[in-house]
């Protein structure tokens, strides 16, 4: 019998300590009062065993119609409500900066941009931070201006742009990227910078349905209510189309799911647009919505329960 109990020890240590040693570092950076999905992104990622968020940071989307003179402080309020309804207050949450980069070699220093660099800093040895974000690049791309001996120790997944792989055409006026084209340009000119985009053209295709999402999440818990809320009151005005608001596109989702569960995304290297440096990237061209909905709605009802 102690002999089992030891070999039941031992074996429950190794597989916990080898989960945790390969769970993926990352920071998420979000625009969180933006839209509806990036809420339902956050709450995704925070309920897998497979990342170690050690940070969300808060971004400013300026261009909105809906934009207020301090829209960061939107999104940090949301992120901190999060974290709080899903029991996560363990995660730091630095605010980012609420203005886009003024020129391409002046940062907009923010507590976010300050902490990204503390924790690429302290990778060790080859491993490396994902860095994800959702909406604006302004605190990742300010990061990489004020110190540039990151750029090797991290990943940068970002969503954005729309892209046409056929033609491996860049139309920078997607929402995300419009929010600080200079920031999207510095990434894609960083020399040696590991970047993955989840183009809008990819990620469009992953659409909730509300009656789906009712039926997981209503009535079932504050944080769940908290999610059909945003959903409800959040005023869609990029679109007159479904104006009872029964579908949503999941951008964000995406590329959460992408990470978590890289073998239902499809990447392929592309070259940069002719304006930037030439260099390959990653550019996401399929994904697979149908498992990635499940898989979202499975992690989600296990963390609810």
């Amino acid at each position: 019998m102690n002999q089992l109990v030891v070999f039941l020890s031992i074996y429950f240590y190794i597989n916990f300590n080898y989960q945790e040693i390969n769970k993926i570092p990352l920071i998420i950076d979000a625009d969180t009062a933006n839209e509806v999905d990036d809420l339902f992104a956050l709450v995704g990622a925070m309920s897998s065993e497979k990342l170690e968020i050690r940070g969300i940071s808060s971004a400013q989307f300026h261009i909105s119609p809906l934009a207020s003179d301090s829209t960061v402080l939107e999104s940090q309020e949301i992120n901190e409500r999060l974290v709080e309804l899903a029991n996560r207050k363990d995660i730091p949450l630095p605010i980012g900066s609420n203005f886009p980069l003024r020129s391409k070699s002046e940062a907009q220093r923010s507590p976010a941009s300050d902490f990204i660099i503390q924790e690429a800093m302290a990778m060790k040895g080859n491993e490396k931070l994902n860095l994800v974000i959702l909406g604006s690049c302004t605190n990742v791309a300010s990061a990489i201006l004020q110190e540039p001996r990151i750029i090797p120790k991290i990943k940068v997944h970002y969503l954005g742009i729309w892209h046409d792989p056929e033609k491996n055409t860049f139309d920078k006026k997607e929402f995300n990227s419009g929010n600080d084209t200079l920031a999207v340009n510095i990434l894609l000119d960083t020399p040696n910078l590991d970047l993955t985009i989840m183009s809008a053209t990819t990620s469009q295709h992953l659409v909730f349905e509300k009656e789906i999402v009712d039926q997981h999440l209503k009535g079932k818990s504050e944080l769940g209510d908290y999610l059909v809320d945003r959903w409800e009151s959040y005023h869609r005005w990029w679109t007159q189309e479904d104006p009872e608001k029964k579908r949503w596109i999941m951008w964000d989702v995406a590329i959460i799911e992408a990470l978590i569960h890289p073998e239902w995304a499809k990447a392929e290297e592309f070259w940069t647009p002719e304006e930037n440096t030439r260099r390959k990237v990653k550019i996401y061209t399929s994904i697979e919505t149908e498992l990635m909905e499940e898989d979202f709605w499975k992690r989600l009802n296990e963390t609810i329960e």
